[in-house]
């Protein structure tokens, strides 16, 4: 099962740019928690800290596909690392300022937020230019997604760390700091500074005038719904269960179980078209978060938190494998960009709309919502089946490619039947 990752992490430049970009995106990663302990050791209340995660959240659902567009238009360096001293500056601001004034406060989250660089969609960019076989940079976005969850493991307990260590501040700044030499790290490397898009044509509405990428950003809306309202549902089960230990075991078994699935999956190559593929996935996930429903006691509740969790990593990796397939000519960082923010958008909604349920009927009503969230993204990829299976390149000669900073003549990668 290893063998394709280490095949993959032994490619020049490869794992360079994976883990600069991991640690660039530290910063994105913690910053609803981070945010939260400081603003919680500064004297505010969970209402501040809430309101500032959401401020960040939102502009950085705005800024992720503004910043990807610039990517494709000016090149990686120009863009990322520039966005992520700026983000970095924002949130040293917010630092040293506190909540007072509340106005300042506000401007420098959201600036923070607004100029987090798409270091996301800029490494899955950079796949096909550093692994010159198709199957390589599918099992690479597998990769991508195991690293995710990885990640969102071990912020939290970074800024638990550096709180202990040193102080709250010391924690955004610290963090931060790790933002941007992560970003260095990725944007002064070869494949960053010779990558260029492939031509586009000129459109206003850039990626998003392509319908098969709208298709998939309205299923993995509801995606992130489910994601979004489990998060809730969890805390109103640990409530009556153990409190906040049986919240971070749930949270740690679903974060293992996408894991464990998103490795089994890049392990190997899968046969038919991923649009295919993703209904299927779709569907499993959302079968997978129906046991929740039950809410035995606290061991087989982590249990079935990891079971739900399985799916996850393997939608995310198919999700990556279409947006390369459907992304016009030109705009393939703003289109990974437009999947973050869909995905961050569905989370928030999930979360909002998961409070009031769980108020209203309780904790198993609360976990119903993931599962029907589920169920509506399998309905929007099966009622536009016709739309998602027209990639909208794939197979083709481009006369530019954007893995070839010379403009030479090469096939693009295509999924083809082999995905």
């Amino acid at each position: 099962m290893a063998t394709g990752y280490l095949e993959i992490l032994r490619a020049r430049h490869a794992l360079r740019l994976l883990t600069g970009t991991l640690v660039g995106r530290l910063p994105n990663a913690t910053a609803a928690i981070a945010l939260v302990v400081f603003v919680r050791a500064e004297g505010g209340t969970y209402s501040l800290a809430g309101a500032l995660a959401a401020v960040y959240g939102v502009a950085n659902a705005v800024g992720q596909p503004v910043l990807g567009r610039l990517v494709d238009l000016y090149g990686q360096p120009r863009v990322q690392l520039p966005a992520a001293v700026l983000a970095a500056l924002s949130m040293t601001l917010f630092a040293f300022c506190g909540t007072d004034p509340l106005p300042l406060a506000y401007g420098a989250v959201a600036a923070a937020g607004l100029f987090t660089p798409p270091l996301e969609g800029g490494l899955r960019a950079l796949w096909p230019s550093v692994l010159r076989r198709e199957e390589q940079v599918h099992t690479a976005y597998a990769m991508d997604a195991i690293a995710q969850e990885i990640m969102y493991m071990v912020g939290p307990l970074l800024v638990t760390l550096c709180a202990a260590l040193w102080d709250e501040r010391a924690a955004l700044l610290v963090l931060n700091l790790l933002g941007v030499l992560g970003a260095l790290s990725v944007v002064s490397s070869p494949p960053s500074r010779v990558w260029r898009s492939a031509p586009r044509e000129a459109h206003w509405l850039g990626a998003l005038r392509s319908p098969g990428l709208l298709v998939l950003l309205g299923a993995f809306l509801f995606v992130g719904v489910a994601l979004g309202s489990i998060t809730v549902a969890s805390v109103s089960y640990a409530d009556g269960h153990g409190g906040d230990a049986v919240y971070g075991w749930m949270l740690a078994g679903l974060g293992l179980g996408a894991l464990v699935g998103g490795t089994v999956y890049g392990a190997r190559q899968w046969a038919g078209a991923p649009e295919r593929r993703l209904r299927v996935l779709v569907a499993l996930l959302a079968v997978c978060y129906l046991p929740l429903t039950l809410t035995p006691g606290p061991v087989a509740m982590v249990l079935l938190a990891g079971v739900s969790g399985v799916f996850l990593a393997p939608c995310i990796a198919c999700a990556f494998i279409i947006v390369d397939r459907h992304a016009p000519s030109g705009t393939v960082t703003e289109a990974f960009s437009w999947l973050v923010t869909t995905f961050t958008v569905g989370a928030s909604v999930g979360t909002g709309v998961a409070g009031p349920v769980v108020q209203a009927g309780g904790t198993v009503w609360g976990f119903v919502v993931p599962g029907a969230a589920g169920a509506v993204s399998l309905l929007v990829l099966l009622g536009t089946g016709r739309v998602l299976a027209a990639p909208a390149r794939g197979g083709v000669v481009a006369s530019s490619s954007e893995n070839d900073p010379n403009r030479a003549v090469e096939p693009r990668f295509s999924s083809g039947d082999r995905a």
